[in-house]
Parts: structure tokens; C-alpha cells; sequence
């Protein structure tokens, strides 16, 4: 019996979703062939889906090499739908204060599939601050924003995520307990330090946007980077700063 799904596909925007949902997941850019290897179908297959995904703008295709990126359209689209784009509106005067007051940049990160994005990214006045690039994908379980992420979903998108990372499917089975475990007492306190995986000697924070296992939850975070012209501002005022400003966020967005 055809069912509902069969009966109405359309396979060439079949194709086209599968390359984009891919290349989500790869950190480099591929080849025709790599990508077609990747979704197990023949390149002649999907050429004329890459080329037309990269003239309407989803796709780069560099010049050199011949291989393909992700664009920054979807990203772009997926702002102009609520809660995100809700969500950027909200946070980002408080951002900017934060990051103003204590001289350092600050991020909000949400989940996107198994990886944690950037949605918004308030720059420090300082001659000398980290940039994060508004869309760029981090792994989320060795993101201090990312497991703040993944300890405050609802069990079911926790496993689904995890499902998904590549990197959790070679740990065994004592280090998957291991990481539910560490992930219940960032739950109960609503914030996480741990070194940072981006500036080295450095100690991230991140402080959870919203309520435990939420609709829609986001981790705001802050990567210290130290220079002369930095702000010196102790380590415990800098969080306690960080998790007044993500306090002030969820109660302006209320039940989102």
C-alpha cells in the first residue's frame, strides 16, 4: 500500500533537503562526490540539485577546489521566524550592557540539531575582544554553553541530540553515563564553568536562559580573554553578572 509520504514525494527536493541536512553536519566543505558517498546515492544525481541549491544562494561553491559549503541563507531565514528572532530582539540590549560593564564579549547559544549555534553576539568594547560569529555551529558536548543546553532539554531531545553526535557514539558505555551524570548538577544550578575549548587557560561560563526542559531554552555565555586592556573584574562577580543578565532576559520573554 502507498503510503501518504511515498505517494506525494518529490525527489528532487528530497534530494535537496538531504544535501543541506549533510553539509549541517560537516566541518569542511565536500566534493560532489564526497557528498553523494556521504547521502549514498550516485553524483550524477545530485549535480543538478547542487547547482541549482547554489544559485538560489544555499550553497557556496568555492572556485579552487570545486567543493561545497552551507551559505549563511538558511541561517538568515531561521532569524526572521519567532521564537529566534524573539529571542535576538530580547537579549540583545542586555548583551550589549553586559558586555559593556564587565569589557567583555558575550554569546547566546541555542540547539540547532546536535550542535550549539551562535544566535547573537554582543562585542566588548575592549581594543582586544573574542568575536563569535553569529550562525557558527560548536559541538555541544565540549561547549560550556552546550552542555548547559543539553542538562536543561527535555530527556527526549537530550537523547536525540546525543544520538546524533558523532562524537558520543565512540565513547563507551561507562563515559556515556559519565556525561548524563556531570549533566544533572548544571541542571540544578542553572550555569556552568569549565575551561574554555576556545581561548586556552581560560575558564568559560554559561547560564541558562529560561526554565528546565522549556519550549524554548538558550545558554548565555561569556569566554574571558585577558589583555591590558581588559576590564579586571573577579571571576565570581563576572558570573554572578552574567546570570543577573540571563535572569533579566527570560523574565522579558516571559513564556516564549
Amino acid at each position: 500500500m502507498t503510503t501518504a509520504s511515498n505517494k506525494y514525494a518529490v525527489p528532487a527536493l528530497d534530494k535537496g533537503l538531504d544535501i543541506l541536512e549533510y553539509l549541517v553536519t560537516q566541518e569542511l566543505p565536500k566534493s560532489q562526490t564526497e557528498i553523494a558517498q556521504g547521502l549514498g546515492r550516485n553524483p550524477n544525481d545530485i549535480y543538478r540539485v547542487l547547482v541549482g541549491l547554489e544559485a538560489r544562494g544555499y550553497l557556496v561553491r568555492d572556485e579552487l577546489s570545486g567543493r561545497y559549503r552551507l551559505s549563511l541563507k538558511l541561517y538568515n531565514l531561521s532569524r526572521s521566524i519567532s521564537p529566534i528572532d524573539q529571542m535576538r530582539q530580547c537579549a540583545l540590549p542586555y548583551m550589549e550592557d553586559l558586555a559593556v560593564n564587565i569589557g567583555q564579549s558575550c554569546y547566546l547559544a541555542m540547539l540547532y540539531q546536535s550542535q550549539t549555534m551562535i544566535i547573537v553576539h554582543a562585542r566588548g568594547h575592549s581594543p582586544i575582544s573574542l568575536n563569535m560569529s553569529e550562525g557558527s555551529l560548536f559541538p555541544t558536548m565540549t561547549t560550556t554553553a552546550g552542555k548547559v543546553l543539553l542538562a536543561n532539554s527535555n530527556p527526549a531531545v537530550r537523547d536525540m541530540i546525543l544520538e546524533r553526535d558523532a562524537d558520543y557514539a565512540k565513547l563507551s558505555k561507562n563515559k556515556r553515563t559519565a556525561l548524563i551524570n556531570e549533566l544533572e548538577p548544571i541542571k540544578q544550578n542553572g550555569y556552568l564553568a569549565a575551561p574554555s575549548p576556545f581561548i586556552e587557560g581560560a575558564t568559560d561560563f554559561a547560564a541558562l536562559i529560561g526554565r528546565p526542559e522549556g519550549k524554548v531554552i538558550a545558554a548565555l555565555a561569556i569566554s574571558p580573554l585577558k589583555s591590558h586592556w581588559s576590564t579586571a573584574i573577579a571571576q565570581e562577580e563576572l558570573h554572578t553578572r552574567v546570570v543577573t543578565t540571563a535572569n533579566k532576559i527570560a523574565q522579558q520573554l516571559g513564556d516564549l
